[in-house]
């Protein structure tokens, strides 16, 4: 099937949305009168554009018409309009330019974050780490396994906070087990153990326990770790249902290793399941 007529179709539409762009005025003035209304117009022109490149297979072209209309659509403070075709722009990108596929994916999920829509931004992440192990297996340059890594565990932070924790549990033992026969990674693996355990210790304390052992199990070095060490205490307080032992035990490794907020909200989470506890770690 011929598709040249839609793509001259689509690249006219883009012509003409640029001049509706330099006509609407300045950006401060733009936004004001007929300006704001002419950039509206603009950013309509570029999505029918984009999708005219997207029937003719241009995704090059698709990207950039929907980047136009993402900028546009900032510019008019539609953030949940920018953020989409920013999507929009990250997915045509996919068939033709992973990188850029990549940088708009990213620009999406600052906005939803900014927005709150956490959950949202978590299914993007993943959408890079598939891009990461899909598309960019065979370019040298890219870091395959730290920038996946990254994604994944940026989902995983974001499902326990979500108290989706299977999810977290599954991102941070994959995660761990992908680094821990890494020389360069392995320091970092009983953190992610460390954070499965925690997420198993919220959903129930046996399984906190069984997982534990089978972390020392599969990284001996994890046994040593003050991060296991701090995990018996934990379950052991729990176990006697002792809410102060449980409180002592992780002042003691906050004075030596601090623990963020991430961290500090699930132990807060733990500790609420002692009977009589009042929720605080002080």
């Amino acid at each position: 099937m011929d598709n040249s007529g839609k793509e001259k179709e689509a690249a006219q539409l883009m012509a003409d949305a640029d001049k509706k762009v330099k006509s609407s005025g300045s950006l401060l003035g733009g936004m004001f009168g007929g300006g704001r209304h002419k950039v509206e117009e603009a950013c309509e022109m570029y999505c029918r554009a984009a999708n005219m490149f997207k029937i003719a297979k241009n995704w090059s072209g698709a990207g950039n018409a929907f980047c136009k209309a993402a900028r546009l659509h900032m510019q008019l403070q539609n953030k949940h309009d920018c953020a989409t075709s920013f999507i929009d722009a990250g997915n045509a990108y996919k068939k033709s330019d992973p990188n850029e596929a990549i940088k708009c994916l990213n620009a999406a999920i600052d906005i939803y974050t900014d927005m709150g829509r956490f959950t949202i931004a978590a299914k993007h992440h993943i959408s890079i780490a598939e891009v990461y192990e899909s598309d960019l297996v065979d370019i040298e340059k890219v870091p395959l396994p730290s920038s996946a890594n990254k994604c994944l565990l940026k989902v995983g932070a974001y499902c326990a906070q979500l108290e989706q924790y299977q999810k977290a549990i599954e991102i941070y033992e994959q995660v761990g087990a992908n680094t821990m026969d890494n020389p360069l990674l392995k320091y970092s693996a009983k953190e992610y153990f460390f954070k499965a355990a925690l997420c198993h210790f919220i959903v129930d304390e046996l399984n906190a326990k069984i997982a534990v052992e089978k972390y020392e199990e599969m990284f001996p070095a994890f046994s040593d770790s003050r991060e296991c060490k701090l995990l018996k205490k934990l379950l052991e307080a729990h176990e006697e249902q002792n809410s102060e032992a449980f409180t002592e035990a992780v002042k003691e490794f906050d004075s030596i290793s601090r623990l963020d907020q991430w961290h500090t909200t699930l132990l807060l989470r733990i500790k609420k399941t002692i009977q009589g506890d009042e929720g605080d770690l002080k």
